[in-house]
């Protein structure tokens, strides 16, 4: 009987030069690229030659007393909604995860309300505050709350219905091995939130939260109908009275401009700080 020989294929590495590597063509995206460039940049030069924007208007008034005294009044009222409406916020995110049911309907109630009005219409209910209620225990309500006292309640009642979800969100993102780790340690309710929930939810609390600080410093342009001297309020009232309408709104512009890209910057930061060691900090 004789063999069969069976010829393996040979392992030797093939001679010759390597395969050239050939680039994808990508000639559709690079026209595209080109002609969104064109288009910017021919938007660019037309706003910058436009004599009917006055730049040199707009340069005069960027840094005046009354336009830094409105920019002041709305970083001020900025910081003091968001301190005050994420405090009462935290409060409602709590109450709606009580276990108490009439906490977790008045939690629920109140964010129903205010989520659902405009909030135009509740500057404007609280500005007329006097005309509801003349008199509240025996003290009278006509003249007691200012403009800005008025867009201080107004707004943080507001933001306060936001922040409680955002908070609720982010509570709710811990892992509940977490919590019951710490009630097996025998900590209280109160020091598991604080030491605990809390410190883990900023991760998923942070970006929504730097994403209502801006637009709380964007929407506080709203009260400037009812008179506060903010920002945009400020620029208005030099308007009126030079009739250069569009070089004061492009000094308001350019601060809100610039202040929220100086707050988005925090919070790029902010975000990477609480997302240490979670492999999300970029």
């Amino acid at each position: 009987m004789s063999a069969t020989l069976v010829k393996t294929p040979s392992t030797a590495p093939p001679t010759g030069p390597p395969p050239r590597v050939v680039p994808t063509r990508r000639a559709g995206q690079w026209t595209a690229a080109t002609v969104v460039l064109v288009l910017l940049g021919l938007g660019l030069v037309s706003v910058v030659r436009n004599k009917a924007f006055q730049w040199d208007v707009v340069a005069q008034y960027f840094t005046s007393a009354s336009v830094l005294r409105g920019l002041g009044l709305t970083l001020w009222l900025t910081a003091l909604v968001m301190a005050l409406g994420f405090a009462l916020g935290t409060l409602l995110a709590v109450f709606r995860l009580s276990a108490n049911p009439v906490l977790r309907a008045v939690s629920w109630g109140y964010k129903w309300f205010f989520r659902s009005t405009p909030i135009l219409v509740q500057l404007l209910f609280w500005f007329n505050i006097g005309v509801l209620y003349p008199t509240v225990l025996g003290v009278n309500t006509v003249n007691l709350l200012g403009p800005v006292a008025v867009a201080v309640i107004g707004l943080t009642l507001h933001e306060a219905a936001y922040a409680a979800e955002v908070v609720r969100g982010g509570i709710l993102s811990v892992d509940r091995g977490q919590i019951e780790a710490a009630q097996s340690l025998g900590l209280g309710r109160r020091r598991r939130l604080t030491r605990i929930v809390l410190p883990q939810a900023m991760r998923s609390i942070v970006p929504p939260a730097g994403n209502m600080l801006i637009g709380t410093l964007k929407g506080t342009s709203i009260v400037s109908v009812i008179a506060v001297q903010d920002l945009l309020y400020s620029t208005q009232l030099i308007y009126h009275r030079t009739y250069e309408v569009v070089p004061l709104l492009l000094v308001a512009t350019l601060w809100y401009v610039a202040v929220t890209s100086v707050l988005s910057l925090g919070q790029h930061y902010v975000e990477r700080y609480y997302a240490r060691g979670t492999g999300g900090a970029r």
